[in-house]
């Protein structure tokens, strides 16, 4: 049998921002050295978005992969650690919770180690569960430390993230992407030509340009000008679950030394974030427009930051939902142009990332098998629903009963899989995750934990072990964290020796 190939020679990212330069800089890099040849077309009167500008761990893997240095990077990029994420007045006000980024405790003999805590709390142990969660202890004590230096010690289970300025990563990915060979056309986009088999082959620019390629990458935003209103792929609309629609979003002055964590507080008809950066903090409100005006929602962000303006404050609508194809054709959208789940859990940059994994697992050629376009879209189906379900957790879960949107909250439908995974949980806290998944169990039990909700009883497997002697090893794991944190600088000195902002 004689293999024949048919491979693509070029690509086209229509769109910059972080999702088009993230796409250029990780392409180039893996195809380099190929016949592919990318070029990425982005207009000078678009703005990024930049509303999320903090990450998940997983942005850490997408630097290796990209072959990009972290310490430059954040040198470039203003940016700061993040070791999780406080939220503030969810499950009732003036409560407080962190969900810490790594692992909770350590497995016993096979055991998870939420099922070990649960038996220790059911025969009186008072140990905290986040007290056996690094990345928690080293957050509430503003301490940091890159995990080279903490292998083998108490810490080493804890996991991070960046928070970065959204404008400058994309300048830096440009270059990286642009040492890599990627061509910049800076210019719009006019109109789209279909061929015979409705593929995209080219796209016009407002200076003329004329712009053919195998394959093309839509990043151009809400508007999704390539997979929405060229190829009509449609789009689900996830309103219902999540009723939140706008934000208003302002940047300030820092008003002391930035915490290695993003803070989102529950307000009267959404959610306000603060993302410290070295040189400022990135400031917004999520709300539902049914229950709050521009007005408003504005006032009440501006009474809740802390430092002086930096700019403007701006509204920000949206839908929250995705395409109901993702890759379709010969085009793959990516970052705002794929969906929008508000960022609560500060996850747009990792679905950037997954889409991009993605495609290069079922990387087509000019044939354009469907069966490569349908494994891809049931996979970022199955991501962009888990982290769906994840964000409704932290909704549906509130005691909070002081205001409309949180009534609408505490006693709305809630998806199948969701109330699956609840009553599973309940039962005696076992959950369903998937290897691939975003957030592992680690994170299910940081949120319903701080959510205040508990299993009925613990696995009956547990009670071979000797209750007195688990208790002990759990006590003396949490004062191992405790002391192996306060060994560690500040994030802030940290920051200052190690990465400061040039």
């Amino acid at each position: 049998m004689q293999l024949t190939a048919n491979p693509i020679q070029s690509l086209c990212i229509g769109g910059g921002g972080t999702a088009g330069w993230m796409a250029a800089a990780l392409l180039s890099n893996i195809y380099k050295g190929t016949a592919i040849k990318i070029t990425l077309v982005e207009s000078p009167d678009i703005a990024t978005i930049g509303v999320g500008e903090a990450t998940v761990p997983s942005f850490m893997a997408f630097l290796s992969s990209a072959k990009i240095n972290p310490k430059e990077f954040i040198e470039a990029t203003a940016g700061t650690f993040k070791l999780g994420i406080r939220f503030e007045n969810w499950y009732q006000k003036d409560h407080a919770f962190l969900h810490p980024f790594g692992k909770i405790g350590r497995s016993l003999d096979g055991h998870d180690f939420y099922q070990l805590w649960l038996k220790t709390l059911a025969q009186g142990n008072v140990t905290r569960l986040m007290e056996h969660a690094p990345a928690a202890i080293m957050a509430e004590q503003h301490r940091f430390m890159v995990e080279t230096q903490l292998q083998n010690t108490p810490l080493a289970n804890y996991g991070y993230a960046l928070h970065l300025d959204a404008v400058m990563a994309a300048r830096y990915l440009r270059k990286i992407a642009q040492l890599n060979g990627v061509m910049r056309i800076e210019s719009t986009v006019n109109s789209v030509a279909l061929d015979q088999r409705e593929h995209i082959e080219s796209i016009s620019l407002a200076d003329g340009q004329k712009v053919t390629a195998d394959f093309f990458i839509d990043c151009t935003g809400f508007k999704g000008l390539l997979i929405e209103e060229t190829l009509n792929v449609g789009y689900e609309d996830w309103s219902h679950y999540l009723p939140c629609n706008r934000a208003v979003a302002v940047q300030t002055e820092n008003a002391g030394e930035p915490p290695p964590y993003t803070v989102a507080c529950a307000r009267a008809a959404g959610w306000t974030w603060r993302i410290p950066l070295q040189h400022r903090t990135g400031n917004g409100y999520v709300f539902a427009s049914d229950y709050c005006s521009d007005d408003e929602a504005t006032q009440t962000l501006l009474n809740a930051v802390e430092g002086k303006l930096v700019n403007e404050p701006r509204i920000i609508p949206f839908v929250t939902g995705k395409r109901k194809k993702i890759w379709h054709k010969n085009c793959l959208a990516l970052g705002l142009a794929s969906g929008f789940l508000e960022p609560l859990e500060s996850t747009a940059i990792h679905l950037v990332y997954k889409g991009l994994v993605n495609f290069i697992r079922q990387f087509p050629d000019k044939d354009f098998d469907p069966l490569l376009e349908q494994q891809f879209n049931a996979r970022m189906d199955k991501d962009y629903l888990e982290v769906r379900d994840f964000i409704i957790l932290h909704y549906c879960t509130t005691q909070r009963d002081d205001t409309d949107f949180w009534r609408r909250c505490k006693n709305m439908e809630i998806p199948k899989s969701l109330t699956e995974k609840l009553a599973m949980f309940r039962q005696r806290g076992q959950l369903l995750v998937n290897e691939e998944d975003l957030f592992g169990a680690s994170s299910w039990y940081s949120i319903l934990e701080g959510m205040n909700i508990r299993p009925q009883k613990y696995h009956p497997l547990i009670d071979a072990l000797d209750g007195a002697k688990l208790a002990l090893s759990l006590n003396q794991g949490a004062k191992a964290i405790r002391e192996a944190t306060l060994r560690l600088p500040t994030h802030g000195e940290f920051i200052k020796h190690h990465c400061a902002v040039k």
